[in-house]
């Protein structure tokens, strides 16, 4: 790889360090910025897909196998010693981070839609977000309580602006369905493992909330097909919802990971076609026609929660904070 593609993953390593786990995970954010200072380290990487060159994917799958480094010369002399195990482990994973505590900045949106719900996820992973009627939720200034269940909620704990129009209840969900590529079988004990090791090493409550979210998942079991979000299969899905509940199809942090623009558009146009409600929260650069209509000022490291193509509100990616912009906008 020449100089010009090295320093382009260097920034995306640098961009991760700076906006996504600046204040999150002081460890992340040491190892991004000396990864992208590292010539070797860079080297390695151009080696991979690029799909296979992210942040997360690296540093998941150096903890995955080799344990929680404690700074870089650890993490640097764990990849130097096993450049092909750690490779090996990139191409046959993903960063299915199915993180349950975005279903926090969803409540407002669905709890607003005419009831009952049907929920179509797409990206799903181990189905986790698709069950935002079954956890409690702490936005301070209101509480929401789960149904009693066998197994203890997670609790999660949202900063939300004061205009953000915070529901009394959860939604009704009815019936609900997940697609993805590479759907998580969470009665597969490595896979719930690579899921665990995909959340921060600092973030010991989002973990909690993570394993018991699992717990749900594995009594409740959501429907998970295999498919691309881009044929058929989303719409075969989609037909098999209930006519008398209001269908929502769903996405958080999966459009990232189509690259092509006219894909991701194709794929919105579609969605459209299917259900009366699309739900979309993604990094702003995902749908940049919904974006210019959030204003001029896009905060970094923040999601874009679209309904229907209209700016909903900035929310944090793994589901902490809030910030409604519906009026704004």
């Amino acid at each position: 790889m020449d100089e010009e593609g090295l320093a382009d993953i260097s920034a995306r390593y640098i961009r991760f360090a700076e906006t996504e786990a600046r204040d999150r995970s002081p460890l992340y954010e040491e190892l991004a910025r000396a990864v992208a200072g590292d010539r070797e380290t860079l080297g390695f990487l151009s080696t991979l897909p690029d799909v296979k060159r992210q942040p997360n994917l690296l540093l998941a799958a150096v903890r995955h196998l080799y344990g929680t480094p404690t700074g870089w010369s650890e993490f640097r002399q764990a990849l130097q010693a096993n450049p092909d195990a750690i490779r090996s482990l990139m191409l046959e994973r993903s960063t299915q981070t199915n993180e349950p505590g975005r279903c926090a900045t969803l409540l407002p949106v669905l709890a607003r839609l005419p009831q009952p719900l049907a929920l179509v996820e797409v990206g799903t992973s181990a189905g986790l977000c698709l069950m935002p009627d079954l956890y409690s939720y702490d936005y301070g200034r209101k509480v929401i309580r789960a149904p009693t269940m066998a197994s203890k909620p997670p609790v999660f704990r949202c900063s939300a602006s004061e205009t953000t129009p915070l529901p009394t209840t959860s939604p009704q969900v009815v019936w609900r369905a997940g697609l993805d590529l590479s759907p998580i079988d969470t009665s597969d004990a490595s896979q719930v493992a690579w899921l665990e090791t995909l959340v921060w090493p600092e973030q010991t409550a989002r973990l909690a909330n993570l394993r018991a979210a699992l717990k749900i998942a594995a009594k409740v079991k959501p429907r998970l097909v295999k498919g691309d979000l881009r044929g058929s299969d989303l719409v075969r899905l989609c037909s098999e919802a209930p006519k008398d509940a209001t269908l929502v199809v769903f996405h958080t942090a999966v459009l990232d990971y189509v690259s092509d623009l006219a894909d991701r558009e194709a794929f919105a146009l579609q969605v459209m076609r299917l259900s009366p409600y699309w739900v979309s929260n993604e990094f702003s650069r995902v749908f940049p026609s919904i974006a210019t209509r959030a204003g001029t000022s896009w905060p970094p490291g923040r999601f874009l929660l679209s309904a229907n193509g209209s700016p909903v509100a900035w929310t944090d990616p793994h589901g902490a904070s809030l910030e409604w912009i519906a009026d704004e906008a």
